[in-house]
């Protein structure tokens, strides 16, 4: 089956190319820690669109995660394939993919990153390896595991990712996945976004061990827990499974640990929370932990991390006038991508 690129917007209004902004990602850590506060800042904005009306349906943010999305794509080639969760923003902007192109989505313009035909959960763009984002829960397991089986047949370096919650860990493509993968050694990486919550329910509810990672033991696959507020680490932990994968030495599981700061959705006031555990979790912000690093190691001051800030609200701010300038998609568009060919309105 033929994959279809992106629709959207290729640029920024400051004109660089999502394949740059990918590779600021990979090259740069100041580029990462400005990619987390976009990243924050789009998630913000959004939640403002959907109160005011000019957005529709639910969207679910990521805030508080942006290390585990960033410290994949610093990790992760833009050949490599990425299939990401329903939770998708904030990994289609770590790989590149525009505010533009994610706010008009949101909107329902035709300048959205699929037409204004996907909505928050259904993202793609193949020029930086993201293939598509999906709402089934745990569905994109699978899936990579078949595009990890195409890469080993045609002999690619490529390594096909899949990045998916707690709650996805205790469903059958889960397990039916990692087996699968690690019998035919396909070169794939595995990420456990644990951010303690599917949906409603606290995972140690739901999960009867600490550490879901754990579970890779009983497929004879590698895996690795690391702090999921710390980019650093994160990047650190994606390479070392990417690089096994690239050597022939088959797939890991990558369990991140982190905390979503907002409720699932947009309605969801997270009102089941213990008392006190977002403030644990915003004392741990992934943002802040970053920023400070590079204020220690010599990379930003105080002026930079506000020069930072002021410049991603120019950016976000820009975005949304573009998505507000943007046309509405025509009839045709309800038809297009469900098809093999194109259909008539």
């Amino acid at each position: 089956m033929a994959i279809i690129a992106k629709t959207g917007p290729s640029s920024t209004f400051d004109g660089s190319s999502a394949l740059e902004r990918r590779e600021a990602v990979r090259s740069d850590r100041v580029a990462r820690y400005e990619r987390m506060v976009e990243i924050r800042l789009v998630e913000q904005r959004i939640r403002d669109l959907l109160t005011e009306g000019h957005a529709w349906g639910t969207t679910h943010s990521c805030d508080g995660q942006e290390a585990v999305a960033v410290g994949i794509a610093a990790a992760a080639r833009p050949t490599d394939l990425v299939v990401g969760s329903h939770r998708a923003h904030g990994l289609g902007m770590a790989l590149g993919m525009s505010p533009e192109a994610i706010i008009a989505e949101i909107m329902g313009k035709s300048d959205g990153a699929v037409g204004g035909t996907g909505g928050s959960a259904h993202l793609t763009d193949t020029t930086i390896g993201l293939l598509y984002t999906v709402t089934l829960m745990g569905a994109g397991i699978p899936v990579t595991v078949g595009n990890a089986m195409a890469i080993q047949v045609t002999g690619s370096d490529a390594v096909a990712i899949s990045v998916f919650g707690d709650g996805a860990a205790n469903i059958g493509a889960f397990h039916e996945g990692l087996n699968l993968a690690s019998v035919w050694k396909v070169p794939a990486v595995f990420v456990c976004e644990n951010n303690h919550y599917g949906e409603y329910s606290r995972y140690d509810k739901t999960t009867p061990i600490t550490i879901i990672a754990k579970r890779a033991e009983s497929y004879a696959m590698p895996w690795l827990h690391v702090d999921g507020q710390d980019v650093d680490a994160v990047a650190a932990a994606i390479e070392e499974a990417i690089d096994r994968a690239r050597r022939g030495g088959g797939p890991t599981l990558v369990e991140a640990k982190t905390y979503r700061y907002q409720g699932h959705n947009r309605t969801d006031r997270a009102v089941y929370r213990p008392e006190g555990e977002l403030e644990e979790w915003l004392a741990r912000d992934p943002i802040t932990i970053l920023g400070e690093r590079l204020v220690t190691e010599g990379l930003l001051d105080a002026a930079g991390i506000d020069e930072i800030r002021a410049r991603g609200e120019q950016r976000v701010e820009a975005a949304v006038e573009f998505a507000f300038a943007s046309p509405e998609p025509d009839t045709a568009a309800m038809f297009r991508y469900v098809y093999p060919k194109e259909v008539d309105a």
